[in-house]
């Protein structure tokens, strides 16, 4: 789908009275995932009708960017630089890449089993040096899709998981995803659980990260040792200090803000994290939020 405008470039909202950290996102009715592009741009989606918008963090400003078809979602958002696209887990069965230059769809990939797609929540996506991985929030698995040397996509497979990673205990499961820089092993975070985990990407086999509690962690950043988690209904990001070995780790900082409401995604910029509200808590059960607006909220990490 080639990019539209919807009208002419927007300014981000502009800081709200008294919170000149904190900026509204033009155009979207929900939202969740948000992606760092190259130098300050950033891509963020509307959840509910597959929208993406791309925008520039440092000057405010962001315009729609892929009108999606009727039936798209947007939850997690990833960009692969090296590549130049835009991989998005789509909710109900589906996960998608888009070109980070045209905006076109470079692929659809169809996920889960046909007869349970309604309740296969494709939610977040990472990309490393082998390929792309979406979470399933819905089942004890992850989706992989292989990226050779040359940049061609492969064909989408399932990584089942074992061990208490894959525990399908609350309406939401397995959901942030990252990974050390050699690529391994992947981290992931329960919602359900409150729990960090990692998981071998080619065994499938998880470990618990000890001493790590982090309820309703969400979206994760990870750079170096230090871990950052999204933890949505408690308005709050924990900041992580991780074993070398990954195994363990210590909460360092429990960082807070009186905007934050159920933050949900979160990329680095500067010295600071931007962190998208997603709003979910004015959700009732089976619709979506009813905000009338969505924000990112700048916070120091």
């Amino acid at each position: 789908m080639a990019p539209r405008n919807e009208s002419e470039e927007t300014t981000v909202g502009g800081p709200r009275a008294g919170a000149s950290d904190v900026v509204v996102l033009p155009g979207v009715t929900s939202t969740q995932g948000i992606a760092r592009g190259a130098g300050d741009t950033f891509y963020y989606g509307d959840l509910f009708r597959g929208h993406i918008y791309r925008g520039d963090l440092r000057r405010g400003t962001a315009e729609l960017f892929v009108e999606a078809p009727r039936g798209r979602f947007a939850m997690g958002l990833w960009a692969d630089l090296r590549h130049g696209w835009l991989f998005v887990g789509g909710g109900l069965g589906w996960a998608y890449v888009y070109d980070m230059e045209t905006g076109e769809t470079v692929a659809a990939y169809q996920l889960g089993e046909i007869d349970d797609l309604a309740a296969t929540v494709v939610n977040k996506a990472f990309v490393n040096r082998d390929g792309a991985y979406f979470s399933d929030s819905s089942a004890g698995v992850l989706y992989f899709v292989p990226i050779s040397p040359e940049g061609q996509l492969g064909q989408a497979r399932t990584l089942l998981i074992t061990g208490p990673a894959a525990e399908i205990s609350g309406e939401f499961n397995l959901n942030g995803i990252v990974a050390p820089e050699d690529g391994e092993p992947l981290i992931v975070s329960h919602t359900a659980n409150g729990r960090l985990y990692t998981v071998d990407p080619v065994s499938g086999v998880s470990r618990m990260v000890e001493g790590v509690d982090v309820p309703k962690a969400d979206g994760l950043v990870l750079e170096g040792l230090r871990l950052w988690v999204v933890q949505n209904r408690v308005n709050q990001v924990s900041r992580v200090r991780l074993s070398p070995d990954l195994a363990s780790g210590v909460v360092e900082e429990v960082i807070t803000h009186d905007a934050f409401q159920f933050p949900a995604t979160a990329v680095a910029f500067d010295d600071r994290l931007a962190v998208v509200n997603a709003k979910s808590d004015t959700a009732e059960t089976g619709l979506p939020p009813t905000a009338d607006e969505y924000e990112i909220v700048f916070v120091q990490r």
